[in-house]
């Protein structure tokens, strides 16, 4: 009998369905040229985009001698290289601006319903990382790849909301100064006149 057609299924004939950990995109996939002295070797270089739609994100760019090569390595570079995103109610904490090459990128926080406004590259890295609702606009060159560059460096200078300036302003108001309060007391102290002792 022939058990080639059930290596993958479980018990009782059943196929067992794997879900994937990470949301692996495709963005790109070109054919290169290397001029050698025979003459031209063509390859394929693939760009991926990597993500778990909760904060984490990775880019991989590979080469291969065919496509499937080339996004086999580009999702092992991209697991590889994936930063942490802070998120805040679906959207990023504040604005930014990402520029690599001649690429730049400026993405700003939006209110719920108002969906992924974004170009094609910039949208799937911010589907990937698990943005819901973010205005966005891009400048200078439209490479695909110095465009999801300039993203990822501009997501890796958010901070999230507990390191703002504003909240640390909060923090330290909250919190008695006790320097201060040492001073007012020795300030008192020395004003008040001492009591001469009569002999």
């Amino acid at each position: 009998m022939d058990n080639r057609n059930r290596r993958d299924r479980g018990p009782q004939g059943q196929q067992v369905v794997v879900e994937k950990q990470y949301d692996e995109r495709v963005l790109a996939v070109d054919r290169v040229a290397r001029v050698v002295k025979g003459g031209r070797r063509f390859r394929f270089r693939s760009l991926v985009i990597v993500g778990d739609k909760k904060g984490k994100v990775g880019m991989g760019i590979a080469k291969g001698a065919d496509v499937t090569t080339a996004t086999t390595k580009a999702t092992e570079v991209a697991k590889k290289n994936m930063i942490t995103v802070p998120l805040y109610k679906g959207t990023i904490p504040h604005e930014v601006v990402g520029k690599v090459g001649g690429a730049k990128v400026m993405m700003l926080p939006a209110a719920p319903g108002t969906g992924l406004i974004a170009g094609a590259s910039v949208r799937a890295v911010l589907e990937a990382v698990g943005v819901n609702n973010i205005i966005s606009k891009s400048f200078g060159s439209s490479n695909k790849i110095n465009a999801c560059y300039a993203v990822l460096e501009a997501l890796k200078t958010l901070q999230p909301k507990k390191d703002w300036v504003t909240t640390k302003n909060q923090a330290q108001q909250a919190k008695p100064n006790v320097t201060t309060e040492k001073i007012a007391t020795a300030k008192k102290t020395a004003s008040t006149p001492k009591k001469e002792t009569v002999k």
